[in-house]
């Protein structure tokens, strides 16, 4: 079988980035080696598409670095029939990576024109088992809870318990975690009435902004 030229790019990007630094879940690595990453960046860069870094998608946000994709989708602990909510859809990798795994995916967006465009890109790409939804993530999802995995793209200053509610038993949330500088990336598993903490790598994000992040301070498109 001859690859195209992003074919092999992406095998590469999982080879060295991801598979080399320990992510070894094979629904995770098979996902990450079909989604199409240069189609959801901005066209400017999409030569950097597969760069073990994140890049700008306008309005303030990005697109997180592959590696980061990989180990955040790991420590969901995905076995493939679950709903999963994502809070910042932003591009819609992270969505599309997720909806390669699982039935259902709910992501919510709180930048309209982000949403649209990352509703756009998933739909031409066929992947009808994401729904994505315009509001305040923070405040998570509630109509379609309880979620076995909620998966959070921006850093928050404290885990938001409103997130935790919406789990269902067994379900983990996984979410970066400090102040608008650093996070420590954290897994929360909702365990009955206990929750189990673990705190996985350092990593930064973008602000969680929202009603339980970081006020909010929109910037204008680039």
């Amino acid at each position: 079988m001859i690859l195209s030229n992003w074919e092999k790019k992406r095998n590469q990007m999982v080879d060295l980035q991801i598979q080399a630094r320990g992510v070894d879940d094979p629904l995770v690595l098979a996902a990450m080696r079909k989604v199409p990453r240069h189609l959801f960046v901005p066209p400017d860069y999409e030569d950097s598409a597969y760069a073990d870094r994140p890049l700008p998608i306008g309005y303030g946000q990005t697109i997180s670095q592959p590696y980061m994709v990989a180990v955040m989708t790991q420590a969901l602990k995905l076995q493939g029939d679950e709903r999963v909510l994502e809070v910042g859809t932003g591009s819609g990798y992270q969505a599309a990576v997720l909806a390669e795994i699982v039935d259902h995916v709910v992501s919510i967006e709180r930048i309209p024109e982000l949403a649209e465009r990352a509703l756009k890109t998933l739909r031409s790409l066929g992947y009808m088992n994401v729904e994505v939804v315009i509001g305040d993530g923070s405040k998570g999802y509630p109509a379609r809870a309880p979620y076995d995995g909620i998966i959070v793209t921006a850093g928050a200053p404290e885990i938001p318990q409103v997130l935790v509610d919406q789990l269902a038993d067994g379900g983990r949330l996984v979410i970066p975690v400090g102040d608008s500088f650093q996070q420590t990336l954290t897994r929360v598993t909702k365990k009955g009435e206990k929750v189990d903490i673990e705190r996985l790598e350092g990593c930064i994000f973008v602000p969680l902004v929202g009603q339980y992040g970081w006020k909010e301070n929109r910037p204008e498109s680039i």
